[in-house]
């Protein structure tokens, strides 16, 4: 799996003209589910995540966890995370779960980060979506259960 985390003032996700998500502070997470993934990596990547401390204390340090801020999440699948760019100009996404396993797998994933007592608003998985946010920081960590 990989994760692509902003830490954000705000964001929303609108699908058809009708917004179906929307955060104040906390995580916009682009998640991308990679063939062969399972529940493991999923566990693995929402308590990463619920214990991150990426949010400044009063001293300006990066100390604070999403918790200790009052922050929620919005859940984006993005199956483009998993382009493979090695050859030609145009990415093969050869390596993404087949959308079935990957649907399945991404739900899971949101269910655990609400199991950390999150606050978890998800896009539409498989539809075009509009993500707008504002990036605190700018601060962008990326996650993959290949390399942990």
């Amino acid at each position: 799996m990989r994760v692509v985390l902003q830490r954000v003032n705000h964001g929303n996700v609108v699908v058809e003209d009708k917004e179906i998500g929307k955060i104040g502070k906390g995580y916009v997470l682009l998640v991308g589910v990679a063939e062969g993934d399972t529940e493991k990596e999923a566990d693995y990547l929402a308590k990463k995540i619920s214990q991150l401390r990426i949010f400044e204390d009063e001293n300006e340090k990066m100390n604070l966890d999403i918790h200790q801020v009052g922050g929620s999440i919005l859940s984006i699948s993005q199956f483009t995370l998993l382009a493979d760019t090695k050859k030609g100009n145009r990415p093969s996404f050869i390596k993404s779960a087949h959308p079935d396993e990957a649907l399945k797998l991404y739900h899971y994933f949101n269910q655990q980060l609400r199991n950390y007592e999150l606050e978890v608003s998800e896009g539409e998985f498989g539809s075009h979506m509009l993500v707008s946010l504002e990036n605190d920081g700018p601060v962008t960590i990326f996650f993959d259960t290949d390399h942990k």
